[in-house]
């Protein structure tokens, strides 16, 4: 690890361009390819993946080193000072990020290897723009160029649902676009008027003035927060602004949908980010603006997500709730602002992202097994109830013994073994049951929520009744989601008594064993996670350090202007 330090310290502040060039570069060079060549673009397309996933880690570990309270990295990529140039900035939150998406982004390209990308055209080089998109949201330090890598991820994520084609994923597509194109239109108003009031966009400088605004400009400065938080809220899934979200995600082919389990979180972060930079409690009269707003419509989308999860037949739409779910949950915590609940939901905001891509992949897996390879069952495609399918009532040819009971004593294949374990652990930690990482994020955020202050420290502080609330549906829809998993799993792996073997290929079964295997790191590294978690939250909810790196980084002199300081220096 001092190796890898030393060459990341070498390396920085150059490194932060690589997650979002190298997945530019690849894509650029993946267009000038054939579509028959499917071999080599799956390879590089892997390779690029693979090394931005090495990138992430050395960046993680730059950012947490040893008794730094806050390490920030700050790259100006035109050589203009802040707030005038395009700034990146680097700390724990979207190194975090940073790392989740190219797990996800790994697992996804490998699975897609198997089947999926010979579906249509252009699909590694759309998934490398994605993942472009997705690390210049997460780096950059500026609403402007936040906006320019929404727009790619977006444009990227357009081509990508509607790879496969069929008429589900055209009708799911041109929902997707519409609303999408009105979440941009959003945020470029929202962003407009915040310019016009601070003469600013950069977030560092934005957070410097938000106590300085006047009395006058207060309410239309409110009024431009929420226009631009409610595009963020789009892609979040709140709710009632989720309604699109279900039918794109379930409509998409898996690798996508395990994809776009992840862009839902990119919402939640730019929230995240930019409520406690700008509106924290150093904002003056514009101090946890909002917060109200953040807990009420956190706790319906939580609702909303368990309720669709229960009225929920199929496995994709079962996953796309999943996801309306944790981010209902991920909403409500941040909008108390407390440090030790912040600290319990970045614990289980990877938890469950990892628990619902592997379960997309999953699912695609499960319906070709139990539909012989087609994508709806019988009964599904009449639109019957599933408790009424013949496949639920025993027929003629079970293996019965004299007395006619079921003989127990069957074999099972190895994939469906795999395939049933896998499972488990979705709805375990979906489910936030232990002893899984899901239990440990969700104990946190209930710890903290008993604890406002923190145990031994609380001295009698109770939760009040927005607090009680929260904990009530963390537990009621934890509920909810374990009965609907467990209905749903019986139906698919213990309800057909005659079934084929499944087909289990390795870069099919390998994507969800990484997923489900970076859950059980979690769980086994609980406690250092816990403290990269709790010191995330602190730097988050102090921004001070950030804006003054964001502010004092300086632009890079000429080598001849170098040159001549030096030699004047020397000269005196």
């Amino acid at each position: 690890m001092s190796h890898l330090s030393e060459l990341t310290a070498a390396a920085m502040p150059h490194l932060m361009l690589a997650p979002i060039a190298l997945p530019m570069f690849t894509a650029a060079f993946l267009l000038l390819l054939r579509e028959e060549q499917q071999r080599l673009k799956f390879g590089l397309s892997v390779l690029s993946t693979l090394a931005g996933l090495l990138v992430a880690i050395a960046l993680l570990q730059w950012t947490h080193q040893a008794g730094a309270p806050a390490s920030m990295g700050v790259y100006l990529p035109g050589n203009w000072p802040a707030p005038f140039g395009i700034v990146l900035v680097l700390d724990r939150l979207s190194a975090l990020m940073l790392l989740l998406t190219n797990i996800v982004a790994l697992c996804s390209v490998l699975f897609a290897g198997a089947r999926w990308q010979r579906a249509g055209v252009h699909y590694h080089t759309l998934f490398q723009f994605q993942l472009m998109g997705l690390s210049g949201a997460f780096l950059t330090a500026d609403l402007f160029n936040l906006f320019v890598f929404f727009e790619i991820l977006l444009a990227a994520s357009y081509g990508l649902l509607l790879h496969g084609s069929g008429r589900a994923r055209v009708q799911s597509g041109l929902h997707y676009i519409a609303i999408n194109l009105a979440a941009s239109s959003l945020f470029l108003i929202g962003a407009s008027m915040f310019y016009g009031i601070t003469g600013t966009l950069n977030m560092a400088d934005l957070a410097q003035g938000m106590a300085h605004v006047s009395a006058e400009d207060r309410g239309l400065l409110h009024a431009a927060a929420a226009i631009l938080a409610t595009a963020f809220l789009i892609k979040a899934a709140m709710w009632p602004l989720n309604f699109w979200l279900v039918p794109a995600y379930s409509a998409a082919t898996a690798p996508v949908g395990a994809l776009f389990a992840l862009m839902t979180k990119v919402g939640v972060y730019t929230l995240l980010r930019l409520w406690t930079l700008m509106f924290g409690t150093e904002a003056g009269a514009s101090a946890l603006f909002g917060s109200l707003w953040l807990i009420v419509g956190g706790m319906a989308t939580m609702a909303f997500g368990a309720i669709g999860m229960m009225g929920s037949q199929r496995l994709t739409h079962l996953a796309g709730h999943a996801a309306v779910l944790s981010s209902g949950t991920l909403l409500a915590a941040a909008g108390f602002g407390q440090n030790a609940l912040t600290a319990g939901l970045l614990y289980y905001l990877p938890s469950s992202t990892l628990a619902v891509g592997a379960l997309f992949l999953l699912a695609d897996l499960i319906d070709r097994w139990r539909n012989d390879g087609t994508t709806l069952a019988p009964y599904e495609s009449d639109d019957d109830a599933p408790f009424l399918s013949p496949e639920l009532v025993p027929t003629a040819g079970l293996n019965l013994d004299d007395d006619e009971q079921v003989l127990v004593g069957r074999v099972i294949p190895a994939s469906a073994v795999f395939m049933g374990l896998a499972y488990l652990m979705c709805t375990l930690v979906i489910a936030g049951l232990p002893p899984l990482s899901g239990f440990i994020g969700k104990f946190a955020m209930l710890t903290a929520l008993l604890n406002p202050l923190g145990l031994g420290s609380s001295a009698g502080t109770r939760p009040g009744p927005v607090g009680w609330t929260l904990l009530a549906l963390m537990i009621g829809t934890g509920l909810f989601a374990l009965m609907a998993l467990t209905r749903s799993g019986i139906r698919h792996f213990w309800a057909s008594p005659e079934r084929s073997m499944p087909q289990l290929r390795v870069l099919e079964g390998l994507p969800i064993a990484v997923l489900l295997g970076a859950c059980v790191a979690l769980t086994l590294q609980a406690e250092g996670v816990m403290r990269f978690a709790t010191a995330t939250a602190n730097a988050l909810h102090a921004p001070g350090t950030s804006v003054r790196a964001g502010m004092s980084a300086a632009p890079r002199p000429a080598p001849a202007a170098a040159a001549a300081a030096q030699a004047g220096g020397a000269v005196q």
